[in-house]
Order: structure tokens, then C-alpha cells, then sequence
């Protein structure tokens, strides 16, 4: 069973949400703000991805961060980030049968049909 983790409004977590509808692809999703998002799911994020790559830098909220939030960013440091504020974490994070993926760009999705076999 898929889990696709997410924000409901987030244009590239749509995106995925309606691929994976229309190529008939079973699935769950995860809404951080609806759902929940707890420290046990974050470490299970950080340990499959790695906390560099979970950090989204191009949004908003890591705009509006202090400086000194934004800097030597350790492992712990960006855990406590993305509890605190989910929109940090980018989006989709995928479980897979066999792994975890992140992102929905064109590679990242061409990948996923190809390990989906779609």
C-alpha cells in the first residue's frame, strides 16, 4: 500500500493525488495538518530520506524562519523544524511497498511509474 504524506493544498501534492487516482493506483494520504505529524513518523522520514533533503528551502515558511534557525541545521535541529512547522517539510513524501521517495517532479514521477509499473 502506497502512503502519500503531505499538505492537502500544496499544488504538487495535488498533482500526485490525481496521478495516482488516474492511473488507478491504490492509495492512502497523509495530511500533516489534518492527521497529525508526530516525532516517531519524522525519525522515520529523517532515517529513510535524510533531514537535508526533507527541508524545503524554496517555500515560505523557511523564509519566515530566524536566521539562526536556518543555519547549521543537524539532524535533531531539523527534526524540531519540521514538528514545528510542517510546511518545511517537502512535498510528497512517499511510503512505497519496497521505500520511501520524495518529490513529484517529472523525474521524480517517471521513476515512479517505472518502479510502479506504469
Amino acid at each position: 500500500m502506497i502512503i502519500l504524506y503531505g499538505i492537502k493544498n500544496c499544488d504538487t501534492v495535488k498533482r500526485a493525488r490525481k496521478w495516482l487516482e488516474a492511473e488507478g493506483i491504490s492509495h492512502e494520504f497523509h495530511d500533516f495538518r489534518k492527521d497529525g505529524l508526530d516525532a516517531a513518523l519524522v525519525a522515520e522520514f529523517i532515517k529513510a530520506l535524510g533531514h537535508a533533503a526533507l527541508i524545503n528551502k524554496r517555500g515560505t515558511t523557511w523564509r519566515k524562519l530566524d536566521e539562526g534557525d536556518k543555519t547549521d541545521i543537524s539532524e535533531a535541529k531539523a527534526a524540531a523544524l519540521m514538528l514545528a512547522h510542517a510546511a518545511l517539510i517537502k512535498r510528497p513524501v512517499w511510503r512505497l511497498a519496497d521505500g520511501w521517495a520524495l518529490g513529484f517532479s517529472a523525474a521524480d514521477q517517471a521513476a515512479l511509474a517505472l518502479k510502479l509499473g506504469k
